[in-house]
């Protein structure tokens, strides 16, 4: 019997697979601390975690029986994904599963920036009836810039061409031809910042693409840019936006994710003309359904069958 440990919240469906699964006894504990996971990791064949657990290398030095982590989501920056696969545990992900809600939300941020509709909102709750204060921009006609048009990306270009925007991509490991076919001009990243009314980026944090808007970025940039973040905290470079921002050179900034979560109310969260959500992207309820019940699917055939899914890394045993 291989004993699968939940260290986060899965949807009723996705734990109902675990739990019926032949072979699998579940442990479900969500809201685990780093040093309450170590202990509990103690025994357990797998884990299956979202974005709350951290699975460190205290974590992993701890699991002496565990083979296979399964990530319900696309992100792993909350693996050690080098330990892991010293120590010859598998880990997988969901890349797709959350995919379209994660491009609806940064496609409805836009929407809020360009409309300022959460300034709006307020407004009116507070009681007062200020028109001409909230004039936006619209979206049909403009630039988009989209940095990284893997699988959310894609789908980001693909609503806004529905949308009338001209749509510019960089992306160095994308061919033009994949461009064309989601209707966009895949350009240099310097002609990017040059040319877009509003720049969204879709890509996972790396070396390659920490700060990579950052305050030459910025200064490439057309007054009165707009900056979208609904990918990972750190591919922006948030005291850079903050400076561009109060320099009146960004006209406005959305985001859902940040460098340390919850990042608290900063400068960059309480700007006025920033709409901040807290990491939303992929809270759906499809979604939820979706990331739970694929990598359940995933870990249970892994542990039964050793059929591999999704694999993010190569266990080195």
């Amino acid at each position: 019997m291989a004993r699968v440990l939940v260290s986060d919240q899965l949807s009723k469906d996705g734990l109902a697979i675990l739990e019926k699964a032949e072979g699998i006894e579940l442990d479900n504990r969500p809201g685990l601390s780093e040093e309450e996971l170590a202990k509990a990791i103690v025994g357990a064949d797998g884990l299956v975690i979202r974005s709350g657990s951290k699975v460190t290398a205290r974590v992993l030095e701890a699991a002496d029986k565990l083979e296979v982590i399964g990530r319900a989501g696309i992100g792993v920056d909350n693996v050690d994904i080098p330990a892991a696969t010293k120590k010859g545990i598998l880990v997988m992900n969901t890349p797709t599963a959350n995919s379209v809600t994660t491009a609806e939300h940064a496609i409805g941020l836009m929407f809020a920036l360009s409309r300022k509709v959460p300034a709006a909102d307020a407004s009116m709750k507070s009681g007062k009836w200020e028109k001409k204060k909230f004039a936006g921009r619209e979206i049909s006609g403009k630039t988009l810039g989209i940095i990284g048009i893997g699988t959310i990306g894609s789908i980001v270009a693909v609503r806004a061409n529905g949308l009338k925007m001209n749509i510019l991509a960089y992306d160095p490991v994308v061919s033009e031809e994949h461009a064309v076919e989601l209707g966009a001009k895949l350009v240099p990243l310097d002609e990017l910042f040059a040319k877009s009314d509003i720049i969204t980026i879709h890509t996972p944090l790396n070396e390659h693409t920490k700060h990579i808007v950052n305050d030459a970025a910025i200064e490439k940039m057309k007054d009165g840019v707009m900056l979208v973040n609904a990918a990972r905290g750190g591919v922006y470079e948030e005291a850079a936006v903050l400076r561009g921002l109060e320099s009146g050179k960004i006209a406005g900034a959305a985001f859902d994710v940040y460098t340390e979560e919850p990042p608290g109310a900063t400068e960059l969260v309480k700007h006025p003309n920033v709409v901040a959500t807290p990491h939303l992207g992929a809270s759906t309820k499809e979604a939820q359904n979706r990331v739970s019940t694929e990598i359940a699917h995933q870990v249970v055939a892994f542990l039964t069958e050793g059929s591999v899914v999704n694999a993010v890394n190569k266990p080195a045993k």
